[in-house]
């Protein structure tokens, strides 16, 4: 398929946040595609990177180069083009853009001088490393990459036990050993994932807890690629039961015990079955209070 020219509409005037393959070119949406194609100008992180993108599907669109570096001059033209009434794309190198790039000072700026802004959909290694982990997806923070420095590093670690949600960061293969050192000992036998080269030949996925991932990684498990690393959430503290009656009295007095029970089983971990338990006797000693 490589080379086949796609065309479509002009897209109307505005910035539009595109989503492209974080590996495999097959995973681009037909809409990204739609958009790329009629675009005035295509901003994006490295030319080089996007022009591959472009030469597979025959787009050619003007591409200029926004990232770090230059976006602070850079910045000003593009939205000098969007008030020019053209149609102008955003991309990052891989997956969807703002994540761990400048592109949201762009869009923060495109919003406050009135221009469109919309988006396209699209991969994202985050979302991908979360859904095939294994690990509880209801609740989940997004970190990025840990400083550097192995004393911020582990400060900022200490910072994240105590977050009730699963933890999903980004990492270098360099650093990726040290790192789950730390982690491990600072959040101590948490499962967790390590997603490596999603959607790309190599794709591997190593599931476990911290202190064996990390003795892996320590040893010389493979450390070439992109890396996110996925990690359960802290364990409920286990609720008294003094403390779940006072929850479901609370919750009885004022809804149905149905909901009382699921409001009570959410907040503590506690068993729904056992916390369904307990409200019926509580609702039936409060019946017969109430008639006494």
């Amino acid at each position: 398929m490589g080379g086949h020219a796609f065309e479509a509409p002009r897209s109307p005037a505005g910035l539009t946040i595109v989503a492209t393959p974080i590996g495999n070119l097959r995973d681009i949406t037909l809409r990204s595609l739609e958009i790329l194609a009629s675009a005035n100008l295509v901003a994006c992180e490295d030319t080089r990177v996007t022009r591959k993108l472009f030469e597979h599907y025959g787009l050619s669109a003007p591409l200029i180069a926004y990232h770090d570096h230059n976006a602070e001059t850079v910045r000003p033209k593009i939205l000098e083009r969007l008030a020019a009434g053209d149609a102008v794309a955003l991309v990052s190198d891989a997956g969807t853009p703002l994540i761990s790039d400048p592109g949201y000072r762009l869009v923060r700026e495109a919003i406050a001088a009135g221009h469109p802004v919309s988006a396209t959909p699209g991969p994202s290694s985050m979302l991908m490393a979360i859904t095939v982990a294994g690990l509880p997806t209801d609740r989940f923070f997004f970190e990025g990459f840990l400083p550097a420095r192995e004393a911020a590093r582990r400060t900022r670690i200490a910072e994240l036990a105590r977050i009730p949600a699963t933890l999903v960061l980004f990492e270098s293969g360099p650093r990726l050993a040290a790192t789950l050192s730390d982690l491990a000992a600072a959040l101590g036998g948490r499962e967790a994932a390590i997603a490596r080269e999603l959607t790309k030949l190599h794709e591997e996925v190593r599931r476990g807890d911290l202190a064996s991932l990390a003795a892996d990684y320590a040893s010389g498990a493979e450390t070439r690629g992109e890396m996110v690393i996925v990690i359960a959430p802290p364990a409920a503290e286990q609720a008294s039961t003094a403390d779940i009656d006072a929850l479901l009295n609370r919750a009885l007095a004022r809804t149905s015990v149905k909901e009382a029970v699921a409001e009570v089983a959410s907040a503590t971990g506690a068993p729904r079955r056992a916390v369904y338990s307990r409200a019926l006797e509580l609702a039936k000693a409060g019946r017969h209070e109430a008639s006494d």
